[in-house]
C-alpha cells in the first residue's frame, strides 16, 4: 500500500460508502420506519376501531365469521388483535374449482379470501385497502417493481458495503470518541466531518447489529450451496428439520366432524405455555375429521425469532405435535433475526432503536453531502464543476431532500386517494415513487442550492399539515386521539409534525447558508478582484460548501 493502511481504509470508507449511499439512504430511512409499522398501518386504516376484547371472543368472533363464509376452505388463518393491532386480521384459500381449471397462478391467487373484523362486535369493517406500514419493511429489503430474488441480492451487496464502511470509517478516525465530543458549527466541511462522526458514533454499536443481522437474515439465500448439498431437491426438509416449524399437515379424511370449541384449544395452548398469550391460529381442513389448529405464541420478552408453536387435534384437542425446537445454530440465527427485528421491545426499547435509526440515516446523508463538499474544494482551483460531482449533487438532492417528500406524499395519498379507486394500495406505492423520481429530477435539471432549500420546505409543508389532512378527511384526528389517550394514532400525527418542523428548519439554514471560506481562497479572490477576473462561481454549485 503506498499511502499506508490507514488512509487506504479512508479510500475504501469514502468509495464504498458513497457508491451504495443513496439506496443505503432509503434502506435505513424505510426500515427504521418499520420499527413502527403496525402504528403506521393503524394510522392509515383510520375506520379501525379500538374496543378492548378478550382473546377468546375475539377468536370465537373469527371462527363464526369463517363458518359463514369460507366453511369449506381448505385452511383459515387467524391474527388475534393486540395492542398495536385492535382489529381481527384473516385470510384463507379457498378449495379448487371442480372442473380442474384453477391451477394456474392468477386462479390461486382469485382462491385465496381476506377479511378485517371487529374484534368486539365480529361485524366486517371496510377499511381502506392499503399496505401501510408493511410497504416500508417490505421496501428496505424487497424493494420495488424489481424481481424480489434481485432486489434481495441487491439489498445485500449494498449492506456488505455498509459493513465494510463502517470497519473501515473506525479504523480511518483513530480520534472517533475524541471527535464525538466535538463539534464546530459554521465551519464548512470541518463542520459537516464533524456532523458525520457525531451521527456515527452515537449510534455505533447499533449501526453495527442492525448491518450484520441485516445481512444475517437473508444468509440462506445468500449461501444456499450447503442446503442443495445437503438435501438435494428436499429444501423444504431441511427447514422443517433445522428451523423447528413444524411438518406439514395431515390431509383431510373427507369426513365431516364438529369442532372443538376454539376458546378451549387456546385454553391448551395456554396451560402448554405458562399462560402465555395465543397470536394466530392457522386452522387446516375445517370441520373435516382431520382438522388441525395451529397455533403460534404472542411475542414476548426474548430476543429469539423462534416463537413456540403447537398443533392440537381441533375435534378431540390432542396434542398432535410441538414446534420451535431448535439446535444451537439455528438458534443462534433466530437470535440475530430477533435483534434486527426487534420483535421483543417495548414502547422504550422501540423509541431508542428509532432514533439510533434515524441517526444511521443521518450519517448516510451526511456522508454524501461531505463528499460533495470536498471535492467541490478541488474544482474550485480550476473553475468548474465536473460530470461526476454535478451527479452526485443531483443524486444527493435527490435522495436527502426527496426522499422525505416521497414518505409524505405516500401519507397524503392514503387521505386523498377515492376509497374505490382501483388497486388503490399499489396507486399509494406509485405515488411514493412519484415524489421521489420528481424531486430526484428537480436535483438532475437544477443541481443548486436554491433546490435544497425549496425541496426541504416541500417536504416540511407535507408533513406539518398532514395532520391537518387527517382533520379534514377522518374522524381519527389529533382532536379526537389526544383525549382518548389513543397515542397510536396520536404518535403518527405528532411525529409528522415534529418531523416537519426539522425539516423546515433544515430548509431555512440552507437558504441562508454562506459557506466558509479559507484564508487561501480569500487570497486568491482579492488576487482575483484586483485583476479584474470574475471569481469563481463553484462553490455556489449544488448548495452546500
Amino acid at each position: 500500500m503506498k499511502q499506508g493502511f490507514r488512509q487506504s481504509m479512508a479510500w475504501l470508507h469514502t468509495w464504498v460508502g458513497l457508491l451504495t449511499s443513496w439506496l443505503l439512504l432509503m434502506i435505513f430511512m424505510a426500515g427504521t420506519a418499520s420499527y413502527y409499522r403496525q402504528e403506521i398501518s393503524r394510522w392509515m386504516r383510520p375506520e379501525l376501531t379500538t374496543a378492548p376484547v378478550s382473546q377468546e371472543v375475539a377468536a370465537a368472533n373469527a371462527v363464526s365469521y369463517l363458518q359463514a363464509n369460507a366453511a369449506d376452505a381448505e385452511y383459515w388463518h387467524i391474527q388475534l388483535p393486540d395492542a398495536r393491532n385492535p382489529a381481527i386480521t384473516m385470510y384463507w384459500f379457498n378449495p379448487a374449482p371442480k372442473d380442474g381449471q384453477g391451477d394456474g397462478r392468477a386462479s390461486r391467487r382469485a382462491r385465496f379470501g381476506e377479511a378485517t373484523l371487529d374484534a368486539a362486535s365480529g361485524t366486517p369493517i371496510q377499511a381502506r385497502q392499503t399496505r401501510g406500514g408493511e410497504f416500508f419493511y417490505r421496501l428496505h429489503f424487497d424493494l420495488h417493481y424489481i424481481p424480489v430474488l434481485w432486489a434481495r441480492y441487491i439489498v445485500g451487496f449494498c449492506a456488505m458495503f455498509m459493513l465494510v464502511a463502517i470497519i473501515s470509517g473506525v479504523i480511518t478516525h483513530k480520534k472517533i470518541f475524541k471527535d464525538f465530543f466535538t463539534f464546530r458549527p459554521r465551519k464548512g466541511q470541518r463542520s459537516w466531518l464533524d456532523f458525520h462522526n457525531v451521527s456515527a458514533v452515537m449510534a455505533l454499536p447499533y449501526h453495527l447489529m442492525i448491518t450484520y443481522t441485516g445481512i444475517v437474515t437473508l444468509m440462506l439465500m445468500y449461501l444456499p450451496w450447503g442446503i442443495k448439498a445437503a438435501y438435494p431437491g428436499e429444501e423444504d426438509k431441511f427447514y422443517v428439520e433445522s428451523l423447528g416449524g413444524l411438518s406439514e399437515p395431515r390431509p383431510a379424511s373427507g369426513t365431516s366432524a364438529p369442532m372443538r370449541d376454539v376458546a378451549a384449544l387456546m385454553e391448551s395452548a395456554r396451560r402448554e405455555w405458562n399462560g402465555a398469550e395465543v397470536a394466530t391460529l392457522r386452522m387446516d381442513h375445517p370441520n373435516d375429521a382431520a382438522a388441525s389448529l395451529a397455533l403460534t405464541q404472542r411475542d414476548g420478552k426474548a430476543l429469539s425469532i423462534a416463537t413456540p408453536t403447537l398443533r392440537l387435534d381441533a375435534v378431540n384437542g390432542q396434542l398432535l405435535e410441538r414446534g420451535g425446537q431448535a439446535g444451537g445454530a439455528t438458534a443462534t440465527r433466530d437470535v440475530l433475526m430477533g435483534l434486527h427485528l426487534a420483535h421483543f421491545a417495548d414502547a422504550g426499547l422501540r423509541l431508542l432503536l428509532f432514533v439510533s435509526g434515524l441517526l444511521g440515516c443521518l450519517m448516510v446523508a451526511s456522508g454524501c453531502v461531505l463528499w460533495a463538499i470536498k471535492e467541490r474544494a478541488k474544482h474550485a482551483r480550476s473553475g468548474r464543476v465536473g460530470f461526476g460531482l454535478r451527479l452526485v449533487d443531483a443524486l444527493n438532492i435527490g435522495a436527502v431532500a426527496g426522499l422525505p417528500i416521497a414518505f409524505a406524499a405516500y401519507f397524503w395519498a392514503n387521505r386523498l386517494l377515492p376509497l374505490d379507486t382501483l388497486e388503490r394500495p399499489q396507486a399509494e406505492i406509485n405515488l411514493f415513487f412519484a415524489g421521489w423520481g420528481l424531486a430526484t429530477l428537480v436535483g438532475l435539471l437544477h443541481p443548486r442550492r436554491q433546490s435544497w432549500a425549496w425541496l426541504l420546505y416541500l417536504g416540511a409543508a407535507m408533513f406539518v399539515l398532514l395532520p391537518v389532512l387527517n382533520a379534514l378527511t377522518t374522524r381519527a384526528h389529533l382532536g379526537v386521539s389526544l383525549p382518548a389517550g389513543d397515542w397510536v394514532l396520536a404518535g403518527v400525527d405528532l411525529f409528522a409534525l415534529a418531523f416537519g418542523l426539522c425539516l423546515g428548519y433544515c430548509g431555512w439554514r440552507m437558504q441562508r447558508w454562506q459557506p466558509a471560506v479559507s484564508a487561501a481562497d480569500k487570497r486568491r479572490r482579492q488576487a482575483a478582484a484586483v485583476d479584474g477576473a470574475p471569481p469563481t462561481q463553484v462553490a455556489r454549485d449544488g448548495g452546500v460548501a
